[in-house]
């Protein structure tokens, strides 16, 4: 009889595997439906069309769920593999990217950005202007890497050449349009958000790796990372697992489908341009992974990234005194952590306080009626289950 026993436990632990029918930790954990359960109701009233999310600790997983719909007229099911347009978030990944050469030596964050990028030698600051002139003046001191990649450079959101989309211009060619448009104000003066600053940042990786930007971030920190389905570009493939893009309906009681303004569609097509501050497209699971790299000082699964003074820059507040607003090497900082959201409502946040990574992966260009909540209500049921001192 037990001879009969071990061979039933042998075939099913067999067919679990020949099936891919492990149950991880996120899985398995009763606690971890809590996160559905408390979104489900935006779902209901068709104020959320769907949402993919992760919780995870330094070492593990702890939750990743998916409610609603990744195309709500087909009424097909958002899945944990879901595939969102993560937008700005792609900055805070760049950062990591950029910090990599500062931990080799090849980069100082207080180097001036014409040492890499000699078009910038001869810039312009805006001053004074009236209906018939426009004064120009000489900055009083060159840019520098730590104010291009903190939102202080003075830069411009977008040149007037990036139209009508952002993913269409050839990254070199991008950041000299950057060069040739005055300042919008004095060097770590004030706090702009600006998509050339880390473009221009995605432009010196280039330079001082010899390698084009999307080569080294694949290279360097999606492969080491586990990151799978992150790119600039979409497969055939993944494009079925795409999360289609919402907005509020004419009556703002509803849902319509909808497409961005900001890139070139199909995104398969390789005529689109990889972009620094906004390109990349990717998964819960490989947002995660990057965070939990974060979280833990610059480790993943044994594998050293970043060094701990990297990752401490990153998550800092390096906008300067002055400043009021916190910006750190690509992330927003704050007193309760560290994160960055997309335009299109995703969001990853770390709380080094309760070890805690947070993900949320949506596709949508505002909410009828109290959709935008629903980010918030994930955030406090993963602190109040997940947060040190519950699990």
């Amino acid at each position: 009889m037990r001879t009969i026993l071990c061979r039933s436990l042998l075939v099913a632990l067999l067919l679990g595997q020949a099936s891919g029918a492990f149950v991880t930790e996120a899985a398995a954990s009763p606690r971890s439906k809590a996160l559905a359960d408390a979104v489900q109701p935006f779902v209901d009233k068709n104020a959320l069309a769907g949402a993919v999310m992760l919780v995870a600790d330094k070492e593990k997983v702890l939750a990743l769920e998916a409610v609603g719909f990744a195309d709500v007229t087909a009424k097909q099911p958002m899945k944990t593999d879901a595939v969102f347009w993560i937008a700005s978030q792609t900055k805070a990944i760049t950062g990591a990217a950029l910090m990599i050469l500062v931990d080799e030596g090849k980069v100082k964050l207080d180097d001036p950005i014409e040492k890499f990028l000699p078009e910038f030698k001869d810039l312009w600051v805006a001053g004074e202007r009236d209906k018939e002139k426009f004064v120009l003046k000489k900055p009083r001191h060159p840019i520098t890497v730590r104010e291009v990649m903190s939102h202080t450079s003075g830069l411009a959101f977008k040149s007037l050449i990036e139209d009508p989309t952002l993913d269409m211009l050839v990254l070199r060619d991008a950041v000299r349009s950057y060069a040739m448009t005055p300042l919008l104000h004095e060097p770590g003066s004030k706090y702009l958000y600006s998509n050339c600053g880390i473009n221009t940042g995605g432009r010196i990786i280039e330079v001082v790796s010899g390698m084009p930007y999307e080569d080294f971030m694949q290279k360097r920190l999606f492969d080491p990372l586990g990151m799978k389905d992150t790119s600039f570009w979409l497969t055939e493939e993944q494009t079925q697992r795409l999360a289609k893009l919402y907005k509020p309906n004419a009556a703002k009681d509803g849902l319509e489908e909808t497409k961005t303004g900001y890139l070139h569609y199909p995104f398969t097509d390789r005529r689109r341009q990889p972009m620094p501050g906004g390109g990349l497209f990717s998964t819960a699971d490989d947002v995660g992974r990057f965070c939990q790299m974060v979280l833990n000082g610059g480790t993943f699964k044994g594998k050293r990234i970043l060094s701990p003074e990297s990752v401490a820059a990153m998550t800092s507040k390096q906008t300067g005194d002055e400043v009021k607003e916190g910006y750190g090497i690509g992330f927003t900082t704050g007193p309760a952590g560290f994160g960055h959201g997309g335009a299109l409502a995703t969001n990853m946040h770390i709380d080094p306080k309760r070890g805690l990574v947070t993900v949320w992966l949506v596709q949508h260009a505002g909410f009828p009626g109290d959709g935008g909540k629903a980010q918030g209500v994930f955030k406090h049921v993963a602190e109040t289950q997940f947060g040190n001192g519950s699990r």
